[in-house]
């Protein structure tokens, strides 16, 4: 049976610190897979993207480590599979 091809898309809010939401915007803009889509006041809303939720996820575990980042919650999942038919 042919494995199936999987594609995942997530949003997170990242909470930062007072003063730090640039320096953690530009942190984000280097890294692989992530994308800011908005950010206001503390709070900077993120588009993950990976292959699978185990790459997705720890992503979203780097962000949670990033200098002056208070939090970085999942807030959105959706999952694309993708199985060849055989003809």
């Amino acid at each position: 049976m042919p494995e199936a091809a999987m594609h995942v898309i997530s949003s997170a809010v990242v909470s930062v610190m007072p003063g730090r939401r640039e320096a953690v915007v530009e942190a984000l803009a280097g890294m692989s897979g992530a994308e800011v889509r908005a950010a206001a006041g503390s709070k900077i809303v993120v588009i993950l993207e990976g292959a699978d939720r185990g790459e997705v996820g720890g992503r979203l575990l780097r962000i949670a480590d990033l200098d002056g980042v208070v939090s970085a919650n999942m807030v959105f999942e959706h999952v694309e599979t993708d199985t060849e038919v055989p003809t």
